[in-house]
């Protein structure tokens, strides 16, 4: 492998790390397909279509490849939906990893998004934590009830294994204070999925268990 592809963090064909995903219960019915070593493309459908927005937004600015479809009880609320979902998605960055050897992690972003700036920073640890302050002033942005982004993140963490910390840190719009978190997540979990050559056959930890 070129030492281009190396500095890019481009995937070998054949070497790619994708996680599957089917999560069904009596309310959401959830199939998942994630490639970490993607170029950016979803195919996403939870029939809440902000929360649609930002899972695809995430999967473009971490250059992961998403292909996933839920269908929820709705017609009861959206929390089923949203934290089944990071629960899913958790579970298919935890497959995809594997092991762990070789991935830096940790990751961090700083995102600014117009008038608002906002910071995430995750760590693969295997220890389930997670933060969230988002800043949002309104009940519902979009169609999307506002206070299930700390749902989506709490089921994230759970099935991910991991910590998860994200924060506005400034803002007017409350649309952009979402936005810019799941950017600044997405950039985070990219760096922490990142693999350093250096160190591929190497468990980022001194346990010996991540």
């Amino acid at each position: 492998m070129s030492d281009l592809v190396n500095e890019l963090g481009v995937a070998p064909v054949g070497d790619e790390r994708i996680g599957v995903v089917e999560r069904n219960t009596t309310e959401t019915k959830i199939s998942l397909r994630l490639n970490v070593d993607g170029q950016g493309s979803y195919t996403v459908s939870t029939g809440i279509r902000f929360f649609d927005h930002m899972l695809e937004l995430f999967t473009r600015h971490g250059g992961f490849d998403l292909q996933l479809k839920c269908v929820g009880d709705l017609d009861v609320d959206q929390h089923h939906t949203v934290e089944d979902v990071g629960i899913a998605l958790g579970e298919a960055f935890a497959e995809a990893l594997g092991d762990k050897k070789g991935i830096l992690r940790a990751g961090y972003f700083v995102m600014a998004m117009d008038e608002t700036l906002a910071v995430a920073a995750v760590d693969l640890s295997g220890r389930v934590a997670y933060v969230v302050d988002d800043q949002v002033t309104v009940p519902v942005v979009g169609d999307l009830q506002s206070e299930l982004v700390a749902d989506f993140f709490d089921g994230f963490a759970r099935g991910a294994k991991a910590n998860v910390h994200v924060k506005t840190m400034y803002g007017r719009s409350n649309h952009h204070k979402i936005e810019a978190i799941f950017k600044a997540f997405a950039r985070a979990m990219r760096g922490a999925c990142s693999r350093d050559e250096r160190m591929r056959e190497l468990l980022p930890s001194t346990k010996g268990l991540l």
